[in-house]
Parts: C-alpha cells; sequence; structure tokens
C-alpha cells in the first residue's frame, strides 16, 4: 500500500526524476519535491523542520552526491562526508518523527571488490571494497545500516535498494563526473560529429575494456521501488537486470547507437575498477518483478533524450 503523502529527495537526479514519472503515471498525483535551493538536505534542522511542517508518509531517499569511477577516487573527502551528512539528516529525522515508510537508494559497490558471483545480499562486509570507490560505498554502508538498525530496533518498516549501474533521461554527460555509459555516448556522438569534418577522429576509453558490468534503466528500477513498496518489502534488496557484458562490448553498442564507425583506443594505464559487478535479484524478482526495457532499446532511448535535451552537459543531481 503506498503512502499518502510522498517526499521524493533528490527529485532532480538521475533516480529521482525516474520515481517522480513513474509516481505521476501509478497514481495520477504529485509527489512533494523541493530543490536544493529549498532545503539543504545536509543540514539536520532544516530537514527536520521540514519534515515536522510536511509530515510525509513514505520518504524516497534518491539524493546523494554521485559520479564516476574519476570523480569518486579524485573527490574522496566530498563523497565520503557529503553523502553521510545528506543520509544522517534524512533518516535521523525520519526516525524522529515516525515516518511509517522509506526507502534508502545505494548502489552495488557495497559489496566487496572480488566476492562471488553473482552478488548476493548476505555477501555484504565479507571483504575489501575497490580502493577507487571505497568513500561511496562506505557512505553507502552506513546509510542502508541505518535503516537495518532502526527496522531492528525501532520496528521501522523501510527498505533499501541496491541498484546495479543505472542510465536513463537525467544522466550526467559530464565527462569529469559522469558514470562510464552516459560518458561513452557521449564521446562517441562527438566523435561522430567531428568525424564529419575530420578523418582522424578517434574515441579514447579508460581500462582494457574487459571488465564485465550490468546495467539498469532507471524507469526500471522506478517501477521495482514502487512494486516492492505495494508489496510491502523491508530490509536490503539487490534491483538489477540479470544481464551483464564488457565495457568493450558496451562501448560497440554505444557506437552503433550513436552511428559512429571510427577508431577506438584503450588507454589501459587507466583503472578497470571492479572486474566484475552482476547483482543476484532473485528475491526482488521473487516478488513478481521484472526489468522491462532492453539494453538496446534503453541506449536508443537515451540517446533521443541527449539529443532531444540540446546535448547536455551536466544534470543537476540535487
Amino acid at each position: 500500500m503506498i503512502a499518502r503523502k510522498t517526499f521524493i529527495a533528490g527529485h532532480r537526479g538521475l533516480v529521482g526524476s525516474a520515481l517522480v514519472r513513474e509516481y505521476r503515471r501509478r497514481y495520477g498525483s504529485e509527489p512533494v519535491v523541493r530543490t536544493r535551493e529549498q532545503i539543504d538536505l545536509r543540514d539536520a534542522d532544516a530537514v527536520r523542520n521540514f519534515l515536522v511542517d510536511e509530515r510525509p508518509d513514505l520518504i524516497l531517499l534518491a539524493a546523494a552526491r554521485v559520479g564516476g569511477i574519476r570523480a569518486n577516487n579524485i573527490d574522496r573527502w566530498e563523497f565520503l562526508y557529503e553523502n553521510l551528512l545528506i543520509q544522517n539528516s534524512v533518516i535521523g529525522a525520519a526516525l524522529e518523527q515516525r515516518v511509517p515508510r522509506l526507502v534508502f537508494f545505494g548502489s552495488s559497490c557495497i559489496y566487496p571488490k572480488l566476492a562471488d558471483q553473482p552478488l548476493k545480499e548476505e555477501y555484504l562486509l565479507t571483504g575489501p571494497l575497490e580502493p577507487t570507490n571505497e568513500p561511496y560505498a562506505i557512505a553507502k554502508i552506513a546509510g542502508l545500516k541505518l535503516v537495518e538498525a532502526a527496522n531492528a530496533e525501532y520496528g521501522s518498516q523501510w527498505l533499501s535498494l541496491m541498484p546495479t549501474n543505472l542510465y536513463g533521461p537525467g544522466d550526467n554527460f559530464d565527462l569529469d563526473t559522469s558514470h562510464v555509459l552516459p560518458a561513452m555516448l557521449r564521446k562517441f556522438h562527438e566523435a561522430r560529429i567531428a568525424r564529419g569534418t575530420a578523418s582522424h577522429a578517434t574515441v579514447r576509453l579508460w581500462g582494457t575494456g574487459n571488465a564485465l558490468r550490468e546495467f539498469l534503466h532507471v524507469d526500471d528500477l522506478a517501477n521495482a521501488t514502487f512494486h516492492l513498496l505495494e508489496r510491502e518489502q523491508t530490509g536490503l534488496l539487490n534491483v538489477g537486470s540479470g544481464e551483464e557484458l564488457s565495457i568493450r562490448d558496451l562501448a560497440q553498442k554505444i557506437a552503433a547507437t550513436v552511428g559512429y564507425d571510427g577508431p577506438v583506443e584503450w588507454d589501459s594505464t587507466m583503472p578497470d575498477g571492479t572486474p566484475r559487478k552482476l547483482l543476484d535479484s532473485s528475491r526482488a524478482r521473487a516478488t513478481g518483478w521484472r526489468p522491462r526495457i532492453s539494453l538496446s532499446e534503453g541506449l536508443q532511448h537515451l540517446y533521443n533524450w541527449y539529443l532531444a535535451e540540446g546535448e547536455p552537459a551536466l544534470v543537476d543531481t540535487g
């Protein structure tokens, strides 16, 4: 059963904007949203006052400082500190105000770098993390442990969802901070345009291309979120597509999507990240949920959005 009043934190980001779309589609009404200018989620007092005034029945905590391997590895303090501030403020105030339902969104990077595949929920904290995104992973682990503690100690009915690599409308295409898929899409698009005037245009990509990744369209995550809430799921659940491919194969798919047929160079001096990261989403699937958007369909959808939005370099995630 969905709450009467839902607050979506981070509604302008990739996950948050998908949640807003799905909420409107399913329930025909508007969730409560606030911009970063209206409320700084790092400010515990501001969040507490907001929840006292609004009294939501459900909080979807999709606000976070996010980025790809480069941003995670360089801005280590910011990724750890700011995410801890956001999570502590929102989850702490939600417990104080006894908000009935809350969904915390994490990431598959919470699991050990060399854990057995596919990654099961019980593998959490069984080994070292991938060093390049360890600060972000630690923050997300802290958030889901807060949810776990609230459920155990105070009887909260809260849910933590750990999605695989996400992509879709609202993605971040800034090459300094974006994740691998949107960064590739932008690079291939710009190279295709450049090849119209210069035959030497080349796409240069990080790593060897051998790392394996699983991708899920963000609209499928939004669908899963409300599906699981309607079935009163709590605790920790993985949400993935169940399909993986190499980064090299992903590059080929994106090149075909944008129509790029030029050379690709791989810089093996740059990190690959975790060798493999496939989620075991059997617990979520046992409730009847299935992803609906194939990678090929999703890539075309995203490229169409990218072109329609004027080739955005950076999308606000607040």
